[in-house]
């Protein structure tokens, strides 16, 4: 094999492996000092997104929540869908109060993600819609336009959410459709007890295998805290105290006397009931 194919493959191998699509985890960089401004506004209407994730959303025995995209395509549920992503990106985020402001991105971010897999199903992986070889994925494709701004999947969680809010659990909040992935929720976010149910679907992952894992005293985790270590404290520690925050008795227990993670993991398959 000669030295230029060598590296070639090496570079797809890394680009497979890397997250969100991208070679190395998105900075979190503000996009903008337009999405810092906030007002009080309450939810906007999400019926719509509501209904889709009653109907179609299947929680596992496995603890693992799935989308029945077939059933949904089938039913031509992506049209209202779509329609409801557009009346979206009418809305005026700055208009919102904060916490409602944070709901709608990530509810926005959510539905745009399924609306893709079903334009795209059947497919086995998000990362084989759009993309490049080195950048697979429809993540930097900019699919919504909100205040006559052209905005990206990756601009929604590392333009806005991650630097505006700075707030960890931002990642239990936005689903990518993979199995590694923490649950698309059962209800839209919304502004009131949003802290709670943070806090609720940080557990949920957190206490999953997906999320941490201990055993003979080694801890595996998510690789969603080796992408985005920065926001869990930046360290082994800080990661390690994230998860003791939320853990439940068991995965507590297990935890003591664990002072560093030994490997991280992430299933990209498609989360398809």
């Amino acid at each position: 094999m000669t030295t230029t194919r060598r590296t070639f493959l090496a570079l797809a191998a890394a680009a497979l492996a890397a997250p969100r699509g991208a070679q190395a985890a998105p900075a979190s960089r503000l996009l903008s000092p337009r999405w810092t401004e906030f007002g009080a506004g309450e939810d906007p209407e999400a019926g719509p997104w509501a209904e889709f994730l009653t109907r179609w959303r299947r929680p596992g025995a496995d603890g693992v929540a799935r989308v029945d995209y077939a059933g949904a395509k089938a039913a031509g549920a992506l049209g209202p869908l779509r329609d409801w992503i557009g009346a979206m990106e009418n809305v005026k985020p700055a208009a919102l109060s904060r916490p409602a402001a944070f709901a709608f991105w990530c509810n926005l971010y959510n539905a745009e993600t399924v609306a893709l897999i079903l334009e795209a199903w059947p497919v086995g992986s998000i990362r084989d819609i759009g993309g490049s070889l080195f950048s697979p994925g429809p993540w930097r494709e900019a699919r919504l336009t909100v205040g006559g701004e052209a905005l990206s999947l990756d601009d929604l969680e590392h333009g806005i959410l991650r630097p505006v809010w700075g707030d960890a659990r931002v990642h239990y909040a936005v689903n990518c459709a993979a199995l590694g992935c923490p649950d698309l929720g059962a209800a839209p976010w919304r502004a009131e007890g949003l802290d709670a149910a943070l806090d609720e679907a940080a557990r949920a992952f957190v206490n999953h295998p997906r999320g941490a894992e201990v055993e003979g005293g080694r801890l595996v985790v998510s690789k969603i805290y080796d992408w985005f270590e920065e926001d869990f404290g930046g360290t082994d520690a800080g990661v390690i105290a994230h998860l003791r925050a939320h853990a439940e008795p068991p995965l507590a227990a297990a935890l003591e006397g664990v002072s560093r993670i030994a490997g991280s993991e992430y299933d990209w398959s498609i989360n398809a009931a």
